[in-house]
């Protein structure tokens, strides 16, 4: 789900949080103001923790996942629901990962001032037979981004009242879906061999560190020859932040480049997500093969 920073920055100047009300406190620069004066803000994170370990956040492995099922058999089967009350981002979200996806697919021509790296990326060299959307959800990502660049798609949520809306919400594209499948990641096992573009979007934190590593190993295995992965999410300014709400978490970039380090995977590419919401954490796409 898309994650919400719940936070409040105080510029120099502004009033701020009573000393002592138990609130950390974050000292961040943020910019120099055109007089080349340093401008600092105090940010207060109102009920949110960060952490040097995912173990420090996950204490109870079955409650983790179990409170997440729960969570979700609350959401309506709708857009805005997938997203967190932010459906209104869909279309900026499924613009850019498009146009991120087709430089691996050969459908958008790159900068002639970069035939090494894309040369790097494998640049046009994975198919399009059939992808993977991981945490489908309804089929918000298949049926605007998958469906439309590949022949067949195969779909994996944990929640089956959304994946049997998703057969009502693709329409007639749907008959081009092979296999709705009704799994946690954590047990998920990639078909060997079948797909050339894993798709994993906004559900890497509902997995601990160890289940991710293992799920990202299957999907190593569940690639044809050229084939991609690409993980899209929020990632946290520092260490590793718990959402009770959801029961999930917001790993911050190194943690999470390591986790795919141990999977034994290697990052081709890296993206940050712009025009979204200032109040979202930031979103970056990685592809790795």
């Amino acid at each position: 789900m898309v994650k919400r920073q719940n936070e409040r920055t105080f510029f120099q100047g502004e009033e701020t949080p009573p000393p002592g009300c138990g609130l950390p406190e974050v000292l961040r620069i943020t910019s120099f103001s055109h007089a080349s004066r340093r401008r600092w803000s105090r940010t207060f994170s109102w009920g949110v923790k960060s952490h040097a370990r995912m173990g420090d956040v996950v204490e109870d492995e079955v409650q983790f996942y179990t409170k997440a099922e729960r969570y979700w058999q609350e959401v309506p089967p709708t857009v805005d629901g997938m997203l967190g009350g932010y459906g209104s981002i869909s279309t900026i979200d499924i613009n850019s990962s498009k146009k991120f996806l087709k430089r691996f697919l050969g459908l958008l021509t790159p900068p002639l001032t970069a035939p090494a790296l894309c040369s790097q990326e494998g640049q046009g060299k994975t198919g399009t037979s059939c992808a993977l959307d991981c945490g489908a959800g309804i089929g918000r990502i298949t049926k605007r981004l998958l469906l439309p660049l590949f022949r067949a798609v195969d779909m994996v949520d944990v929640t089956p009242e959304f994946l049997e809306k998703a057969r009502a919400y693709l329409g007639e594209e749907g008959k081009r879906v092979d296999n709705y499948y009704c799994c946690g990641l954590q047990d998920f096992q990639p078909q060997p061999g079948r797909y050339d573009v894993i798709w994993i979007q906004w559900v890497i934190g509902h997995l601990t560190d160890e289940h991710l590593v293992g799920f990202l190993r299957r999907c190593r295995g569940g690639l044809r020859p050229g084939g991609l992965i690409v993980v899209k999410d929020n990632v946290a300014h520092e260490g590793v932040i718990l959402d009770e709400v959801d029961s999930s978490v917001c790993r911050d970039l190194p943690t999470l480049r390591g986790l795919i380090q141990r999977a034994g995977l290697q990052v081709l590419r890296e993206e940050r997500q712009e025009n979204f919401p200032k109040d979202i954490y930031p979103v970056q796409t990685l592809a790795l093969r």
